[in-house]
């Protein structure tokens, strides 16, 4: 091929193709407003799951704590199955004095403690003989669709 056929197809290609000078400012603009919707949606995701995350462990440690009064029962059975433990709804720490009245002090305080120290979180006790139920009520309206009373009941025989 000679020069001038070079020279001339160089041309044509020149000025048939439109040079590719990058992205458009449109363009950029309409990526960073879908990136941050994505990320505006990850962050409510993210919200979501620390409230979710906080209520089950409020679950949990209800449970825990519901097993935590039927253990102090069973360690003093026989004033349990005489219905010396019975504890009407209660809302506020009691004082001590007797062992029932301690146990009964520490459990409300641990309520308190673990599930806040609120009117709404109470605790009750219920004893048919040998077979108790030991209720935590608290406020879980902090959570996705989360009530404000929420309880946790464990019913045990001693």
């Amino acid at each position: 091929m000679s020069n001038e056929r070079i020279a001339g197809a160089r041309r044509r290609h020149r000025i048939g193709a439109r040079p590719i000078r990058g992205v458009s400012l449109i363009e950029v603009l309409v990526a960073v407003l879908v990136l941050s919707i994505g990320l505006l949606g990850i962050a409510g995701l993210q919200a979501r799951a620390l409230k979710n995350s906080q209520s089950a462990y409020e679950r949990s440690q209800a449970v825990a704590l519901t097993y935590m009064m039927l253990d102090a029962m069973r360690a003093n059975v026989d004033q349990a199955r005489a219905g010396s433990y019975v504890l009407g709804r209660t809302c506020s720490v009691l004082s001590g004095g007797s062992l029932i009245a301690n146990d009964q002090r520490m459990w409300l305080q641990a309520l308190k403690e673990t599930l806040g120290d609120r009117d709404s979180t109470c605790g009750e006790i219920s004893c048919q003989g040998a077979v108790c139920t030991v209720r935590v009520i608290w406020d879980d309206s902090r959570g996705t669709e989360g009530s404000e009373t929420q309880t946790v009941e464990t019913t045990s025989q001693l």
